[in-house]
């Protein structure tokens, strides 16, 4: 019995020992144990919550409070705010930023094939700057091998090459014999005139659809719906460019403009941008541009009312327009539309109040373009109120370049004029 007195004498004083510490030691975590909790678990800080010790008595527990200091301050602790998310920079302040280089090349839509871009592109995006690209010719390869193309050429953005701004990738998806990219994913779209024979609803439907389509494969944009307007059934054959092909949506602007803005609403609201063109109109030449000289338009005005699918479309929110390649006699006789600021400039901007890009038809490869050294094509364009100029061939890129390059070091208002178009390009990509 004296043993055991002395024995409980001495566990006694051994608990309340381990009281006053805290507790018996715990077991080490381990290391692995600690970094899987600290992957699983949320950073926030906790309050420590005291746990009592399992080998203690209860009575003595509750008796012996736990130190304070160290329970307050972790129950009071606040948690560390998030730093706010940067807002992203403005178009202008993404301009500011580029070099007068990168300002140029965001003014360029080099072709690459369908198929997948050549060591000329390529060159294009990384030694030029150039920011926009289009997918030509044709591919029946399908969604998913078209997107490995457009991943090549997009992985070519970085600070050197375009300050970082994302390239524009377009493509021809009008449907029928004007459809660059097929196969596994793509459907086979019918010709406009086909189009043109549903009802609005179905074909908006339908076009978003086809939109989703060159998004799933990378794409941003479509250089369609063609709102030009062949006068009638008749003369299509007869309309080199546009009706001989099936491209119109109808026979009256209020029929293409109706068809038209069906499918370009379509595109939008796949997340895909329309480009609606020529203005101001190829429906009643006879002849082609892409192959054929001094091809000319001597029936439409400034207020001709074959403008009205152009005029609706801005209206509804167009934020690209292509400009014909043909001379328009009764407008501008002396010009070429691409040269003309009555026609890019007073009719576009002061008539229709369009705000957006205006991009021209191919001037590299284009017959129409030939009397025109590919230097001066590039800069007529610019002084003329363009903004973005398309090129087929991408061998003509350095020569078209460098032409900008070196009058915008040299002329003042050149230069203006390039800040200006390739401030107008960073808004519209911007989404603005």
């Amino acid at each position: 019995m004296h043993h055991l007195s002395k024995l409980a004498v001495v566990g006694a004083a051994l608990l309340l020992a381990l009281s006053a510490a805290g507790g018996p030691p715990q077991p080490a975590t381990s290391k692995s144990q600690s970094a899987t909790r600290a992957e699983l678990l949320p950073a926030t800080p906790r309050p420590a919550v005291s746990r009592p010790s399992t080998s203690q008595p209860a009575a003595v527990r509750r008796t012996v409070p736990k130190p304070a200091a160290r329970h307050t301050a972790a129950a009071t602790a606040a948690p560390t705010p998030a730093a706010p998310t940067p807002a992203a920079p403005t178009p202008a302040q993404q301009l500011a930023r580029l070099t007068l280089a990168q300002r140029i090349g965001q003014l360029f839509m080099v072709a690459a094939t369908a198929a997948g871009a050549d060591a000329n592109t390529m060159s294009g995006l990384t030694r030029y700057h150039v920011g926009n690209v289009y997918l030509a010719g044709r591919s029946r390869a399908g969604t998913a091998a078209t997107a490995a193309v457009v991943r090549r050429m997009t992985a070519t953005v970085s600070a050197a090459s375009t300050g970082g701004i994302r390239l524009a990738v377009a493509t021809d998806q009008e449907g029928g014999f004007v459809q660059v990219l097929g196969g596994p994913g793509f459907s086979a779209i019918p010709t406009a005139l086909s189009q043109g024979t549903q009802t609005t609803a179905v074909l908006q439907t339908s076009a978003r659809v086809w939109g989703s389509q060159l998004r799933a494969a990378g794409l941003t944009m479509n250089l369609a719906p063609v709102l030009d307007t062949v006068p009638s059934r008749q003369f299509a054959p007869h309309n080199a460019p546009i009706g001989f092909f099936g491209r119109e949506y109808g026979f009256t602007p209020q029929a293409v403009s109706a068809h038209g803005g069906a499918f370009a609403a379509g595109m939008r609201q796949a997340g895909i941008a329309p480009v609606v063109k020529h203005f101001p109109g190829l429906g009643r030449v006879t002849l082609n541009t892409d192959t054929t000289r001094n091809v000319k338009d001597t029936v439409t005005t400034r207020t001709d009312p074959y403008l009205l699918p152009f005029r609706t479309a801005i209206q509804s929110g167009a934020r690209w327009v292509m400009v014909s390649s043909a001379y328009y006699t009764r407008i501008d006789a002396g010009h070429i539309a691409p040269f003309s600021p009555l026609i890019m400039r007073t009719m576009l901007r002061s008539d229709l109040h369009f705000t957006g890009v205006v991009l021209s038809d191919d001037l590299c490869n284009a017959a129409q373009l030939a009397p025109w050294a590919l230097g001066t094509r590039a800069t007529s364009f610019i002084n003329a109120g363009g903004t973005m100029l398309l090129c087929a061939n991408p061998r003509a890129i350095p020569a078209m370049y460098s032409a900008v390059l070196q009058l915008a070091q040299h002329n003042p208002a050149f230069a203006a004029a390039v800040n200006a178009a390739a401030l107008k390009v960073l808004t519209v990509k911007a989404g603005h």
